[in-house]
């Protein structure tokens, strides 16, 4: 049968792009006008795959998703990494001078904010996705109006694009969690160098320094970490680490000593680490 992949956003957006570049073309995807809806979908049906962005490198940690996956059956299978390169669209025959309003989704609007200032003449206008702004304009036949979005949604809405690459930093690089139910989970030890673990620290001095040093002890290089409050328990903290290794034995190792440090130890995910794109 044909992979389904649910997906947050519509047809075009980044998330069906990291989708097909991570399992092909031969999948199902299934929007998703939210997160939260993504994981209700995913929670339907076992064997349904899930893609959800988790970081990027100018806007940082998507936070909520820390918790949805925290929530859920869900484990990390594996990890997709994308350079969001933006472009400005419009129906066929705009010229940049035409148009009047630029619509796309704030995050978006942010990344191309010096872009965004060589048109002083053009209202911003904020949208729920980078695709569905493109849609908009393509289904409305919205003269005077542009849309922010990846090369992929302009291609798929027949609109033309204007200006290519108008992002400020081109060291923008998004990261996605592929996700499947823990029930159909099997980890190689073989195939993977990368895990992201999931712990509560107890509010004493040196907790988090004795965590970094047993990594340390054992050869574990982290790779990121984010710590999130735990709503009702003033001044603790619920930390998520991800974790590179060359040695899977060690790292298991390393788990072992460092889960009784901790409380609501949860391995969320041991999959291959995917190399950063080219600029």
């Amino acid at each position: 049968m044909m992979k389904q992949v649910t997906i947050q956003g519509i047809a075009g957006c980044f998330h069906e792009t990291a989708a097909h570049r991570y399992f092909g073309k031969d999948i199902e995807v299934i929007p998703c006008e939210s997160f939260e809806l993504l994981f209700e979908r995913l929670a339907e049906d076992r064997n349904r795959l899930g893609i959800a962005a988790i970081e990027n490198t100018i806007a940082g940690t998507l936070l909520p998703n820390h918790e949805l996956l925290s929530r859920s059956r869900m484990k990390i299978i594996g990890e997709e990494k994308i350079r969001i390169s933006h472009m400005l669209c419009a129906l066929p025959g705009q010229r940049l001078e035409d148009i009047e309003e630029v619509r796309s989704h704030p995050i978006a609007l942010m990344q191309c904010g010096d872009f965004l200032k060589s048109m002083p003449w053009a209202r911003i206008v904020e949208r729920d996705d980078t695709a569905g702004s493109a849609r908009e304009i393509a289904e409305g036949k919205l003269l005077h109006t542009a849309a922010i979005c990846g090369e992929d949604a302009a291609r798929m809405y027949g609109l033309e694009i204007l200006a290519h690459a108008i992002e400020t930093n081109r060291h923008n690089f998004t990261r996605f969690l592929i996700l499947a139910d823990e029930d159909q989970v099997q980890v190689d030890p073989e195939a993977v160098n990368k895990a992201s673990l999931r712990f509560t620290l107890p509010h004493t001095q040196g907790s988090l320094s004795k965590i970094l040093t047993v990594l340390s002890f054992y050869d574990i290089n982290l790779t990121k970490i984010q710590s999130l409050p735990i709503i009702g328990r003033e001044w603790e903290y619920q930390f998520y680490i991800d974790v590179t290794f060359d040695n899977y034995t060690r790292y298991r190792q390393s788990v072992e000593a460092v889960r009784p440090l901790t409380s609501d130890f949860t391995i969320q995910g041991e999959y291959r680490e995917c190399p950063n794109p080219e600029v």
